[in-house]
């Protein structure tokens, strides 16, 4: 089964990381996690998020972006508001690897300049007041266009409602 990584840069809240990684654990993907967080990994509001799926999930943490990327061989795609390149149009690898930044921040700019062609974006409204989607719901966003372009690998693709043949 091909790899999918989900790289969260210093993530800063707990719901969020939590439903990220129910969302990796739902779908086969690894979760990577660089520090600091702005919450503790027992933090009860990010075990609420992640229910009951913590015992399906592959993560892996990072004491910071140098560890990370001296661990980890790419290739790399920077989710980012500030990419010319839109998601859905890069063809995405086996073994590749997500890297979101932080809610309020995002991914570092020097790490963006440095890899142009990497970045990719969410299209969203011309509209400085709606400067950028959720967290969570931006990462599914991701790993659900790299699995449907692998063709859901190892995914249950149709449901059975309850009391049918």
């Amino acid at each position: 089964m091909p790899t999918l990584n989900i790289v969260l840069v210093e993530p800063e809240i707990p719901q969020n990381t939590g439903n990220i990684a129910r969302t990796c654990a739902a779908t086969g993907s690894h979760l990577h996690i660089v520090e600091p967080m702005g919450f503790t990994i027992d933090d009860k509001k990010l075990k609420r998020a992640g229910l009951d799926y913590w015992h399906l999930l592959n993560i892996t943490y990072y004491k910071n972006l140098d560890d990370f990327f001296s661990k980890n061989q790419g290739p790399f795609y920077y989710f980012t508001t500030k990419a010319k390149n839109v998601y859905s149009d890069i063809s995405y690898p086996d073994g590749c690897y997500l890297i979101f930044g932080k809610e309020t921040a995002g991914l570092p700019e020097d790490l963006l300049k440095k890899h142009p062609e990497s970045c990719v974006r969410l299209p969203m409204l011309n509209n400085d007041a709606a400067r950028s989607l959720n967290l969570s719901n931006a990462v599914a966003i991701g790993v659900y266009e790299v699995l449907r372009q692998w063709n859901f690998p190892g995914l249950r693709l149709h449901g059975k409602l309850s009391n049918s043949d």
